[in-house]
């Protein structure tokens, strides 16, 4: 069964949308798992914009890189420089991607409201090369 892995810096955001569309994309034919330099907790707001797609992320938990999975792994995917310029060491096989999404945490606003537009623009970009890379594997 091919697998594919996002890797992001705090696995609280980015890469767990990524997780959420590619589980819904490509289907119960694929292993899809996401990870991160560190732990950090999960981002509400990834949660709520996610949840406005039809994906509940809300039960998903943050994980440090699981270096065995990301060995077996056919794509591992980068979602952010850290993640790209710390990328573990992986055998040949495990094609690497690297997606330069920013990181809608790093918005600011008054409150949710004003960042929310932000984390909407960062999911649906995600969506978009979730979409493009399995059109482009099959």
């Amino acid at each position: 069964m091919p697998q594919l892995y996002f890797i992001c810096t705090g696995n609280s955001c980015r890469s767990q949308m990524a997780e959420g569309f590619a589980k819904a994309i490509f289907g119960a034919d694929w292993r899809i798992a996401s990870g991160g330099l560190e732990a950090q907790d999960l981002n509400p707001l990834a949660v709520k914009v996610m949840a406005e797609k039809g994906i509940d992320i809300s039960n998903n938990k943050s994980t440090v890189i699981d270096r065995d999975y990301l060995s077996h792994s056919d794509f591992v995917v980068a979602l952010s420089d850290v993640a790209w310029e710390n990328f573990p060491p992986a055998p040949s096989s495990v094609q690497r991607l690297f997606w330069r999404i920013p990181d809608p945490a790093t918005a600011r606003g008054r409150d949710d409201a004003e960042v929310l537009p932000v984390y909407r623009l960062v999911r649906d970009a995600i969506q978009r090369r979730v979409s493009a890379l399995k059109a482009a594997v099959g």
